[in-house]
């Protein structure tokens, strides 16, 4: 754990500059070089740029770990279930966003250990906004005056005006529901796991995610909220949320700040 904490600064430099190369895209959207992947989602120029350069500095980190990154070609589960640890990397979370310019994205990085995520770090290149935590040592927010450490809002389920973090991309009829059986919530549209980031602040109460998502998604900001107070689980069982498994899609999932205990 000690070492995984002096990893910080160089994973911040990383971060910033993957950062750097996308924001050099972002700027020219005459050449995103938008394609569509096999599952019918965009991949940009900044996405493959971003990937390259994270990848590689994670190989000259800890050359013997290996990398689950959306953009790379996933080795089979009979190799992977002897990982015990492995990087799980979203060069480029919320793609549609950076698409769209609307500025709701950023990098994810995590460390796994033993399907668990035990590090995590997210980075939006457009405001600066920087997010991480280390298991057993806290959950962070890098500003210009320095670090700070979060937490989570502390709440219950009954309470009224509850803060509900979602998507414009993904805010479906499923989603929707659920909501609707809280009292009074007020809504917080944030894009990718800069949701992560704000709920871990106390920003925000809830973020139910019931539709798809990988675990690239999720790992850097399941470390930061729990590190925070809070939780990321499996929405049906309730469970947290584990990583490389033999399929890298999560189930539903809500994550939540600090809940009080029901009696």
């Amino acid at each position: 754990m000690t070492e995984w904490l002096t990893w910080i600064p160089e994973l911040l430099r990383i971060a910033r500059a993957a950062g750097e190369v996308i924001l050099e895209v972002y700027d020219d959207p005459a050449h995103f070089g938008v394609e569509q992947k096999e599952d019918n989602t965009p991949i940009t120029r900044a996405d493959r740029a971003s990937n390259e350069l994270i990848c590689s500095a994670l190989l000259a980190l800890t050359p013997d770990w290996p990398i689950i990154s959306e953009e790379n070609e996933l080795p089979p589960y009979e190799a992977r279930r002897a990982w015990s640890y492995c990087w799980v990397v979203d060069p480029l979370d919320g793609t549609k966003e950076f698409i769209r310019r609307n500025g709701d994205f950023c990098v994810n990085i995590a460390l796994v250990k033993d399907g668990r995520a035990v590090l995590g770090l997210v980075y939006a290149p457009v405001t600066g906004q920087c997010f991480w935590a280390v298991q057993g040592q806290g959950a962070f927010e890098v500003t210009e005056a320095g670090e700070r450490r979060l937490q989570c809002a502390r709440f219950g389920m009954e309470d009224a005006g509850l803060r509900v973090l979602s998507s414009r991309s993904h805010f479906n009829t499923a989603t929707q529901e659920w909501i609707g059986g809280l009292r009074e919530p007020g809504f917080v549209n944030k894009g990718s796991a800069i949701k992560f980031g704000l709920l871990a602040r106390g920003d925000a109460e809830l973020y139910p995610r019931l539709g798809p998502t990988g675990e690239w998604d999720t790992a850097a900001g399941q470390v930061i909220v729990e590190e925070a107070g809070g939780a990321v689980l499996d929405f049906y069982t309730r469970q947290p949320l584990r990583y490389n498994k033999e399929s890298t899609l999560n189930p539903h999932f809500i994550a939540l700040g600090a809940l009080k205990s029901e009696k």
